[in-house]
């Protein structure tokens, strides 16, 4: 027998799968049977897998190449000599695809229509009668009109329509499920603005305050100090610094702690130095803002050895804390100058006072919240929220901590043996304007400033206001000097006293009427005629001109606060004796820092450089130096001039009978000027001498000036206060090696 080509439909149709449990009806069977088209039933056809199992097989497309591949071991369910898949539509119901045009089906003519009616008998006992009949009736009706071909065509076997695949499960929709994240957060949102409005709108003042008494009641805040910065001599010598210490408090509603108030504070007074009252009365219950406070002081930078003390004792309601204590080893130090600071670390006096900002940094704190018992123990999980205290920045002086322990030392010596109630001091470097020393007589234990009076602690070069005196005399042949009125040759005759306004004035050194005088003389002697017959010259006009640029009636700025601008005659409310006086250095108040800074003019080739205390700051946080802002200067004297004039006040110190002899230094030239006045206590001259002594040295090339002062009953600035300059000035030069001079001062002349 011929093999059977490729393309011939097998006679008995495709082969069921092994396995089968029974035969499976035809889709139109299943149609026909239960009137219904695409229902499955329980009756459906299922195969078994290798693995064991049952699966439906309704509505599955089979895997690929599973038809085609006869020796697959898969079971398959026959439909009628083929498989029996069917399709889906968007429902998911089965649908049948639309039957093939005529001319798309392949034509089989060489198969005799007998033998494809064979290959279309029902096998396995499948009844086909109802099948049967309806296709005879179907080729019957469709059999007129057609031709033999179609007739072939027909008789071929139906195919059936190819099933659509199942459609996979509905899968979530990300767009909805997006859209109601949305809403709902929106929602949460909405109640939350919601509430919030009502307790901050709507809240009754009753609930409010409620609210807050609750919350008062559940947190605890302390302060956190932040360490305050040093303040450093030139050389980085600590001058003043804070120290680790402790601060000892009581929590007033600790039962047990009222239980025994008195024998807590009878165990505690010793070792804090604190009575027994005052410890009893700050454990007392006490009412603050409404509500009962859970923390009181007892006592503020304790030693860390006391506080490990009390803490070893155990006593209920009595805590110790972290703190700082401001320590002076200097003790007193240019303690008048620094100043010191109150329990709450800020500064209260001097320049602790002064830069306070800069010093004090950012205080921290920590707010927590807590149960009974021990403040120090917050509540774990409960509410703490710590704010760390940044720390100050340390401010470094112009200051030489040795030269100042020197000053100091000798105008205490010299103040005490003149009887004298106050005395002050001050050293410029010249060419600078910074200020190395500045002393105050008395002086006083910073340590321990509450056991002081606020006089005793002012610091005097920049607190106490005098008259010049004949220091002022200077400022009259300078600014002669500079406009060429007069000049270093220049003689002037005089007479023992002269009027002006009604007042007398007389020279102590008393010369016969029309005895005539050098310039160098006239300062030598301190005469009065003398100034005040070149004051007449420059006119009261130009020597409030000069006053000014001297410095004076205007704080210098130096850093200290608390500093006395002084006070100067305006030219139109000078008076008839005011000729006479302003020129000698009366009618007028200044500082011995203003005296100073203007004699740094004279002694600086005549630049006034504003004297200054502040060196440099450093950073609390990162150590960096910063320097201070340079000072102003201002000229007021030619460099020529400026040289004339000091050549000229040598002659106080050089000639025989000059008024500052006293103030000589070995070795080295100076100049300088004597001068007593008298100083002003609440806008009322005292009736004690203000004896005072300001000079430079080396006289040809300064390098320092200092100006001394001292309140005394009696004596004049050449007894007073010029043996206190020549002692510091010696140390000085001395101190910073400068060499002596190498040259002589000229000869003077009293009489031309």
């Amino acid at each position: 027998m011929a093999p059977r080509a490729d393309d011939e439909e097998p006679r008995r149709g495709t082969s069921p799968r092994r396995g089968s449990s029974r035969d499976v009806p035809t889709p139109d069977e299943r149609e026909e049977s239960t009137g219904r088209r695409g229902r499955s039933s329980i009756g459906d056809a299922r195969a078994y897998t290798p693995r064991g199992r049952t699966v439906a097989e309704r509505g599955r497309l089979p895997r690929s190449g599973r038809t085609t591949d006869p020796f697959r071991p898969a079971l398959q369910v026959l439909d009628g000599g083929e498989t029996g898949q069917r399709s889906r539509g968007r429902n998911g119901r089965p649908t049948e695809e639309r039957p093939e045009k005529p001319e798309e089906r392949p034509a089989k003519t060489t198969e005799r229509p007998a033998k494809a009616a064979e290959r279309k008998q029902p096998e396995r006992g499948r009844p086909a009668t109802a099948g049967a009949d309806r296709r005879a009736s179907d080729r019957a009706g469709a059999g007129a009109g057609r031709t033999k071909k179609d007739v072939g065509e027909r008789n071929q076997p139906p195919r059936r329509p190819r099933p659509v695949p199942a459609a996979p499960p509905k899968l979530a929709n990300s767009t909805r499920r997006l859209r109601l994240g949305t809403v709902l957060a929106l929602s949460l949102f909405v109640a939350i603005g919601v509430r919030l409005v009502v307790l901050q709108v709507a809240t009754s003042p009753a609930e409010a305050s409620r609210l807050l008494e609750l919350r008062a009641k559940r947190l605890t805040t302390v302060e956190l100090p932040a360490p305050r910065g040093s303040i450093l001599d030139r050389s980085g010598a600590v001058l003043a610094h804070s120290v680790e210490a402790r601060y000892v408090y009581a929590d007033p509603e600790n039962p047990k702690l009222q239980k025994n108030i008195a024998g807590t504070a009878a165990k505690l007074s010793p070792l804090l130095a604190v009575s027994r009252s005052e410890l009893m009365a700050d454990m007392q219950r006490k009412k603050v803002l409404g509500g009962w406070t859970q923390f009181r002081y007892l006592a503020r930078g304790v030693d860390v050895a006391v506080a490990d003390r009390i803490d070893a004792m155990k006593l209920d309601g009595i805590y110790t804390h972290s703190d700082e204590r401001r320590d002076v080893p200097g003790r007193d130090l240019a303690a008048n100058l620094i100043g010191f600071t109150g329990d709450d670390h800020h500064g209260l006096e001097g320049l602790e006072a002064r830069y306070d900002d800069l010093l004090h940094g950012t205080d921290g704190r920590w707010v927590f919240e807590i149960g009974k018992g021990n403040l120090s123990a917050p509540i774990p999980g409960g509410y703490n929220r710590n704010t760390a205290a940044e720390p100050g920045n340390s401010l470094q002086l112009t200051i030489d901590r040795e030269l100042q322990f020197r000053v100091q030392e000798i105008l205490a010596v010299e103040a005490e043996k003149r009887d004298a109630t106050v005395a002050g001091a001050v050293v410029l470097d010249a060419k600078t304007g910074e200020v190395l020393a500045q002393a105050s007589y008395p002086p006083y234990n910073a340590a321990k400033p509450q056991a002081y009076e606020p006089e005793q602690r002012a610091d005097v070069p920049t607190s106490v206001v005098t008259d010049p005196g004949s220091t002022h005399k200077a400022f009259i042949f300078g600014a002669a000097l500079q406009e060429g009125l007069i000049t270093p040759e220049s003689t002037l005759k005089i007479g023992p006293a002269i009027e002006r306004g009604g007042e007398r004035f007389e020279d102590t050194h008393e010369m016969p009427k029309n005895t005539e005088m050098t310039m160098p003389g006239l300062l030598a002697y301190s005469s009065n005629v003398g100034t005040i017959l070149i004051g007449e010259m420059l006119g009261k006009e130009k020597i409030y001109e000069y006053q000014q640029k001297f410095g004076l009636g205007k704080a210098t700025g130096v850093g200290v606060p608390g500093e006395a601008e002084g006070q100067l005659l305006k030219p139109e409310d000078w008076s008839g004796s005011a000729v006479g006086s302003v020129p000698v250095g009366h009618s007028v108040s200044a500082t011995l820092m203003q005296m100073a800074a203007g004699y740094g003019a004279i002694a600086n080739n005549g630049t006034w450089i504003q004297p200054h205390l502040v060196k440099a700051t450093i950073s609390g946080e990162d150590g960096k130096v910063s320097a201070a802002p340079p000072p102003q200067t201002r000229k007021v004297l030619d460099p020529g001039v400026a040289a004339e004039l000091r050549t000229m006040m040598e002659a106080v110190v050089d000639v025989k009978g000059g008024t500052g002899k006293a103030a000589a230094v070995t070795d080295y030239r100076v100049a300088g000027k004597t001068g007593t006045g008298n100083m002003l206590i609440d806008g009322q001259y005292t009736s004690h001498n203000a004896s005072s002594f300001v000079g430079m040295a080396p006289a040809d090339d300064p390098r320092y000036v200092i100006a001394v002062s001292m309140d005394v009953s009696s004596g004049g600035g050449g007894d007073v206060a010029a043996p206190a300059f020549s002692q510091m000035m010696s140390y000085a030069l001395l101190h910073y090696r400068v060499p002596p001079s190498g040259t002589k001062p000229p000869k003077f002349k009293i009489h031309p």
